[in-house]
């Protein structure tokens, strides 16, 4: 049976795959595009478990928010040149609206979950690495819901944060939020400070302290000096105001008659470790790799 131009033009829509994939896989199946599609789908998910291993540091954080419910997740990729590309860009998204229909946050659970298309996240995730050629993740989610107002902000697409108030409007929570992703506070104020961190802190200040050789009532005066401003450094309430620094967030807050009742942060590729790799390196293993794959 002849291959048509109009056959892999349709097998490509369905799957995703490169067009000569796309015409080895009828040829191979005698023109029969289910089979073909079948193929394709498992060569892309043979793969996906060769690029497991492969760090995927890169990606987009995504925020879904409406009403008084937020989707805030991080879906990976291994560079920013797919990060950017926009079949990867519409995978994110969707990923970000199966979590919100679903309410499901466990990546495990959520790779069964249709993302409204007919295909499930994993299905979709596994076609996206057979045509882009890296490893593809989605790494983590949460589900902000609040009473109150919610504020959501994303810096490009690499960082993102959600706040929940009680009290104020969704204007104050979207500056709030402004203002997590770009300081990055710990917790919210100091009774979120783990006791462990404060008692090393402490003692840190307390070493230093003693080595000025100055009376005892001056040393714990130093020391608690030096415990304030860090609390303040840290915590959201203590930290100046991105948007006005002659005043705090915890000043603004109290002005505005609103307290946070919780906030996340998800930062592209935070806590992974990436790979150095020589550029050329790379790029030679890369196509080393794609032979093996043909």
């Amino acid at each position: 049976m002849s291959i048509t131009a109009s056959m892999v033009k349709e097998l490509r829509e369905r799957t995703g795959a490169g067009m000569m994939e796309c015409k080895k896989a009828l040829v191979e199946t005698g023109g029969d595009l289910d089979a073909a599609a079948e193929a394709l789908r498992k060569a892309g998910a043979a793969k996906a478990d060769k690029k497991a291993s492969r760090v995927a540091a890169d990606g987009r954080v995504v925020i879904k928010a409406n009403g008084s419910k937020a989707v805030i997740t991080e879906v990976n990729s291994e560079t920013d040149f797919v990060a950017k590309d926009e079949n990867f860009v519409a995978f994110a998204e969707a990923v970000a609206t199966a979590i919100a229909a679903s309410g499901k946050t466990d990546i495990g659970s959520l790779a069964d979950q249709d993302i409204g298309d007919g295909r499930t996240v994993e299905t979709a995730r596994t076609e996206l690495i057979q045509k882009v050629g890296e490893n593809i993740s989605v790494r983590r989610a949460e589900i902000v819901e609040n009473d109150g107002p919610i504020g959501a902000y994303t810096h490009g697409a690499r960082i993102g944060a959600v706040v929940a108030l009680d009290g104020g409007d969704e204007s104050l929570a979207r500056d709030i939020a402004m203002h997590v992703a770009a300081i990055s506070p710990m917790c919210i104020d100091e009774t979120g400070v783990p006791a462990e961190m404060l008692d090393r802190e402490k003692r840190i200040f307390s070493e230093q302290a003693q080595e000025s050789g100055k009376p005892a009532e001056i040393v714990e005066k130093m020391v608690n000096g030096k415990v304030a401003k860090f609390l303040k450094e840290i915590t959201l309430v203590g930290q100046p105001f991105v948007k006005d620094d002659k005043q705090t967030v915890g000043q603004l807050l109290k002005s505005s008659g609103a307290k946070v009742v919780s906030f996340t942060r998800f930062e592209v590729g935070e806590g992974i470790e990436k790979k150095e790799e020589n550029f050329a390196d790379e790029v030679m293993k890369q196509i080393e790799e794609a032979r093996k794959d043909d």
